[in-house]
């Protein structure tokens, strides 16, 4: 039986390593686009899920996303201020703005372990016959095991909850994993974000709380996950407060008086 010479060994495996990196490279670039379409799609979805556009466990195909997303007019803000900026949505990237020293700020301390926040966000206005009817907010915070990654809706009065959502986290299934839970996230619309002297008020207690009219600043805490409902309850509060869209909420809830 013939025997290969180390050197033809160490030469043929450096081959085979070659050929298959240009394989996977080749796979990520021409795979890219699609890639980003699917997360751009997905995130579409579920900006519609939060502001009850799309029902729980309702199927839509691409197209359908995609058509019901014409309701929704997205823009970037300058959260210092609350102002929309003239900066294009579409060549805009969250993610790049809040890792970038140039494009975000540190923050304090704080319950929702926030450490920076971007200069500029990308919030989606939705409208019903050409008014605002709310507006979806991107929010992140720390709960048990993971950073929960979401979107908050919010009337065009500034302070109803509309509806809450997450798209990606690593909680526990069954316990911290519940804020999946239809039933759960069906407790948040109606709820206040402020208080009667304009503080942010709302917060994720442990136990139950009432109906919305009754009890419109608090929303049942998850059974067996306490350090994810506090999760929960401090991202809420951090980005509804002066830190995150406090002087947006303020804007549009400014403009609905009117």
């Amino acid at each position: 039986m013939q025997q290969h010479s180390t050197l033809y060994t160490i030469g043929f495996s450096a081959a085979v390593c070659v050929i298959c990196s240009l394989a996977v490279s080749s796979s990520a670039v021409i795979l890219k686009s699609r890639q980003q379409a699917n997360a751009r799609l997905d995130r579409q979805r579920n900006v519609l899920l939060a502001a009850g556009l799309v029902s729980e466990g309702e199927s839509l195909s691409r197209q359908a996303v995609r058509d019901r997303f014409q309701q929704v007019e997205p823009v970037v803000l300058d959260l210092e201020t609350g102002e929309i900026t003239e900066i294009d949505p579409a060549s805009f990237d969250p993610g790049e703005a809040s890792k970038d020293p140039a494009m975000s700020r540190p923050v304090d301390p704080n319950p929702a372990q926030v450490r920076r926040v971007p200069n500029h966000a990308l919030v989606y206005r939705v409208l019903k016959d050409g008014d605002l009817d709310k507006v979806v907010l991107p929010v992140e915070g720390k709960g048990l095991w993971s950073t929960l990654y979401g979107f908050l809706a919010v009337g065009a009065d500034g302070d109803t909850i509309r509806g809450l959502t997450f798209y990606q986290h690593g909680e526990t299934p069954g316990l911290g994993g519940e804020v999946d839970n239809p039933r759960w996230k069906a407790l948040w619309p109606g709820r206040k974000i402020h208080g009667p002297e304009g503080n942010v008020k709302i917060e994720v207690i442990k136990g139950s709380a009432g109906p919305p009219a009754e009890d419109p600043h608090h929303v049942d805490g998850l059974s067996g996950a306490t350090i994810t409902s506090r999760g929960v309850s401090h991202l809420v509060r951090f980005w509804t407060g002066p830190e995150g869209y406090g002087a947006y909420l303020e804007k549009i809830a400014g403009a609905e008086g009117k």
